[in-house]
């Protein structure tokens, strides 16, 4: 089952929601999309310095002459026109640790928005998400009537309870009015339908909500392509198949959780193999600093292991069967800066 196929189950499930309370219409849809699927804009202020890796690429660039907001990413017209300007795009993106808020953030001199919160025209043109609301709208679902987006700064990721995380914490609060204008407008509680990362991000809010809120709101939560519990090809850190910078928050929250992967072995070597509950030193083998490990012990680490179905929410939950999926990674020297030996497959 490929991607397309998951995602026209999905739409038949939720399509037999809105069937069998056909007497209220279809039930509103809040969907949140895949991880680099939400765009964001930029805009940059005098306090603006880049970084001695970035500055030749920024310094005096077309971007530090731009006035007011920008697209930051995904905007590869610009790069295409210009491949030069990816370092300094890399550098806006990068996110600081900063130790007196216990908290990340933006580079300073870097403001960043997520474009289009609330409806799905903002998501990414080439993401499967896309052909969810394709064929959502085809079976009578409009944009902002009964079809809205919750769209995401992806770079960042939720905290555990008690620890600073004002990104994560502001999307919770704009998703929960969100849901309760859908409800509002529609008269019926909406399903909440994710697409791979997304469904990370509405365990979370799921997790946290208040139990009455939940059996007030929410009729049903879809997950496609989650992935939960992380996935064991976001542990090639130093090849060119890697996800975003590691500077992003979020990419931490998608590696294997010892709570789902138990035991078994992730990563092997000649000299050590590697399973979940290894990941700290792993990350230490691949260049992590000290802080950066701690951080993910403390900030990361709590909320991959508070992985559960939220209770009063009924879950479907769609993924694909017979596709090669990888289960371990083989580096028999340890040279993690390179592509795996083996990719064993599960």
């Amino acid at each position: 089952m490929d991607t397309h196929a998951q995602l026209l189950l999905v739409v038949i499930f939720v399509g037999s929601l809105a069937v069998a309370a056909a007497a209220a219409g279809l039930h509103p849809v809040v969907l949140l999309p895949a991880y680099t699927c939400s765009q964001l804009d930029a805009r940059l202020t005098d306090e603006f310095e880049p970084a001695a890796s970035a500055a030749p690429s920024c310094g005096g660039g077309v971007l530090l002459k731009k006035k007011g907001w920008f697209r930051l990413w995904n905007n590869h017209t610009a790069l295409l026109e210009d491949p030069a300007l990816v370092p300094c795009y890399a550098e806006l993106l990068r996110l600081v640790f900063d130790p007196v808020a216990g908290d990340y953030r933006n580079v300073p001199g870097v403001e960043t928005r997520v474009v289009s919160f609330g409806s799905t025209r903002g998501f990414a043109s080439n993401d499967p998400a896309m052909k969810l609301v394709e064929a959502l709208e085809a079976v009578g679902y409009k944009q902002g009537e009964n079809l809205f987006g919750a769209p995401y700064a992806f770079r960042y990721a939720p905290a555990p309870p008690g620890q600073a995380s004002r990104e994560f914490s502001r999307f919770l609060s704009r998703l929960t009015l969100l849901v309760e204008q859908a409800s509002e407008r529609n008269g019926g509680m909406p399903v909440l339908v994710t697409h791979s990362f997304g469904g990370f991000n509405a365990h979370v809010f799921l997790r946290r909500s208040p139990l009455a809120w939940r059996r007030r709101y929410i009729k049903h939560f879809v997950m496609a392509s989650a992935g939960a519990g992380g996935a064991v090809l976001l542990l090639r850190f130093g090849s060119s198949s890697s996800s975003p910078s590691p500077s992003f928050a979020g990419k931490f929250l998608v590696l294997p959780s010892p709570k789902v992967f138990g035991h078994a072995p992730l990563v092997v070597t000649r000299a050590k193999n590697y399973s979940a509950h290894d990941i700290p030193e792993y990350l230490k083998a691949n260049g992590f600093s000290g802080e950066e490990v701690a951080r993910y012990v403390a900030r990361v680490l709590p909320v991959t292991l508070d992985f559960a179905a939220p209770p009063a929410v009924p879950m479907t939950c769609v993924n694909a069967i017979g596709v090669p999926t990888p289960e371990m990674l083989v580096y028999w020297d340890g040279e993690f800066d390179e592509e795996p030996d083996e990719v064993v497959y599960g």
